[in-house]
């Protein structure tokens, strides 16, 4: 007899209570809402008003002017492979180039067997005249 009233039915429990939500008709909304801004939005062109100089182009900068200084083993200076009669006429040339209004590149390339003065003074006269753009070249003769 217990049986038979399950199977009709009688004793039915009621349905479980559903918790949770249903999230589809909401994210339709947000989808439709989400369309229509756009839509809406003016279509905006990020831009810059630039005013560029127009005419010719100005002339190729002119390729410096390069003393190469060498000073030997023994401390006689060359200026572009001619020898220097001594420090004060090395300090007349560079003064010279130092009053240029372009002044030219200096490149300083001491032997290996040279004292290091030799090539300390020429340095400091170098600095000392006011040149601006010197450097010192074959430094790959020193590595070890």
């Amino acid at each position: 007899m217990g049986k038979s009233e399950n199977a009709r039915g009688r004793h039915r429990q009621p349905p479980a209570v559903m918790g949770e939500m249903n999230t589809t008709p909401l994210i339709d909304v947000m989808l439709v809402l989400l369309v229509m801004l756009i839509i809406t939005i003016p279509i905006q062109l990020h831009s810059v008003d630039l005013n560029l100089p127009s005419g010719k182009t100005p002339p190729a900068a002119a390729e410096p002017e390069i003393v190469r200084l060498d000073v030997d083993f023994d401390g006689t200076v060359f200026w572009n492979g001619e020898a220097v009669g001594g420090h004060p006429a090395l300090e007349a040339r560079l003064r010279e180039k130092a009053a240029q209004a372009v002044q030219p590149e200096v490149q300083l390339r001491p032997n290996r067997l040279v004292r290091y003065d030799a090539v300390a003074a020429v340095l400091a006269s170098a600095q000392r005249l006011g040149l601006k753009k010197l450097g010192v070249v074959g430094n790959e003769q020193f590595a070890q």
